[in-house]
């Protein structure tokens, strides 16, 4: 039976870890669970464009899969959540045109299985995504 294995993400991970006394990720076996991940810096800074909020939260799930031993090739189900940005439905568009265009760089030979939820507020101010993931990956 496997025991599970926690990680938190060098750099944002710790301080956010400190802060509010979680684990960013979670392996058994060759299952890789990550808690949402925002488009934050290391400094829990967030960038002014929604498009680089996004690629930046897409880069924040690819370094707490790295810790656990998994990558974006490796995840099989995505759960996003998005703060509405308020009188712009052209910039929910490109929201959701940014999200597929990062689907298509980091897994390139299938899409995950994808839920997208609109929600009034997230866990930090200042924050418009945060990125859930579900990985399988290969036993470490």
């Amino acid at each position: 039976m496997s025991v599970p294995e926690f990680y938190v993400t060098p750099g944002f991970g710790e301080a956010l870890g400190r802060e509010f006394y979680y684990a960013q990720a979670l392996r058994l076996g060759d299952r890789v669970e990550i808690s949402g991940q925002g488009g934050w810096t290391d400094e829990l800074g967030f960038p002014e464009s929604i498009g680089d909020e996004i690629a930046l939260a897409f880069d924040n799930v690819e370094r707490t899969l790295n810790s656990a031993g998994a990558s974006w090739t490796d995840v099989v189900s995505v759960t996003s959540y998005h703060v509405p940005i308020e009188d712009s439905p052209a910039i929910e568009g490109d929201v959701f045109s940014v999200m597929n265009e990062q689907f298509k760089q980091r897994m390139p030979d299938r899409p995950p299985l994808w839920t997208a939820v609109a929600v009034p507020k997230l866990g930090i101010d200042g924050m418009h995504v945060e990125i859930a993931v579900t990985a399988i990956a290969a036993d470490a």
